[in-house]
């Protein structure tokens, strides 16, 4: 595959997701939508149809074919590697108020979906299981560790573990992971009609998420956080990833496998990013922001990275 048709193929993923972003936008400048209608529409994403996504895509990965355990441990390891990094960075850098978006915004990627569909485009059936599969580490370590970060910058409130440690228990997109993890191991089947059902309210998710974003998107909130907004997508875009794919190679990891993991590090800032901050009370302009520039990035910086890659015959 050319570099060219690479380039269109990302393009071919990114472009359809911030057009979405684009279109929450113009329909909260028309008055279609309001701020009523996020909250209750980003609460039912985060409670019910992102749950439910995560669920059948875990049930439905082929785990016999795809199941490397040294590749989920390495990914969970340099996860919370990342996390700890831009932390540690926000610390230094970044204001108390903006800490938990940022660091959020910064280590937590879009895998599930940007992630999972270029593995698909660049791998194929391997992609798709060996990356579904993945996406319960992914989601797991996301989750628990968002939560974490979240909560110790809670506004108005100091940390309190206790009441981390609950956020965590009772996230809905953990309790997901822990319901399908059994149903996919023992290969146990739902009905047809059930599975169908799933699928029609989980299809809600990706366009739902990301017209949120889009209404709570403004260009005067883009100006007013543009530092804190830039600085995350830049260490989310090219820092991290760098950093995390090197470690793999050296580790190792070869083939489809390094790929896979560029992959999931490149993929720009999640979208269930933004839907955790506004359920936490966090500020969600800055979360969507993040989300909004590293996308835009990511048509670049993952074609760059794949032809790196494979022009140094790792991938």
């Amino acid at each position: 595959m050319s570099p060219v048709e690479i380039f269109l193929g990302t393009l071919e993923i990114t472009l359809p997701v911030f057009a979405m972003v684009f279109i929450g936008l113009v329909l909260k400048r028309a008055g279609w939508i309001d701020q009523g209608f996020v909250a209750t529409a980003s609460a039912l994403v985060f409670k019910a149809t992102m749950p439910t996504l995560i669920f059948l895509s875990l049930i439905k990965a082929d785990i016999e074919t795809a199941f490397h355990p040294w590749l989920m441990v390495y990914f969970a390891l340099a996860t919370l590697a990342s996390f700890l990094l831009s932390w540690a960075w926000a610390l230094w850098r970044v204001s108390h108020a903006d800490r938990g978006v940022y660091v959020q915004g910064a280590f937590r990627g879009n895998c599930g979906i940007v992630g999972l569909a270029l593995a698909a485009s660049m791998y194929g059936d391997y992609g798709l299981s060996a990356g579904g599969l993945l996406l319960g580490v992914v989601i797991l370590s996301y989750n628990v560790l968002s939560v974490i970060v979240l909560a110790a910058y809670r506004p108005g409130k100091d940390a309190n573990w206790r009441s981390i440690a609950k956020h965590v228990a009772r996230n809905p997109l953990i309790l997901a992971v822990l319901a399908a993890l059994p149903l996919a191991i023992l290969e146990i089947d739902l009905p047809a009609w059930l599975m169908t059902s799933g699928e029609y309210f989980a299809s809600l998710t990706l366009p739902l998420a990301l017209v949120c974003i889009g209404a709570t998107l403004s260009v005067s909130a883009l100006r007013q956080s543009y530092g804190p907004a830039m600085g995350a997508s830049l260490l989310k875009m090219v820092t991290l990833p760098v950093l995390a794919t090197a470690g793999a190679w050296l580790v190792g990891f070869s083939g489809r496998e390094l790929g896979l993991l560029f992959l999931f590090f490149a993929s720009p800032t999640a979208a269930a990013s933004f839907v955790m901050v506004k359920a936490m009370g966090g500020d969600a302009k800055l979360a969507a922001n993040i989300i909004a520039i590293s996308t835009l990035m990511a048509s670049l910086t993952v074609t760059a990275g794949i032809f790196a890659l494979k022009l140094l015959v790792l991938i």
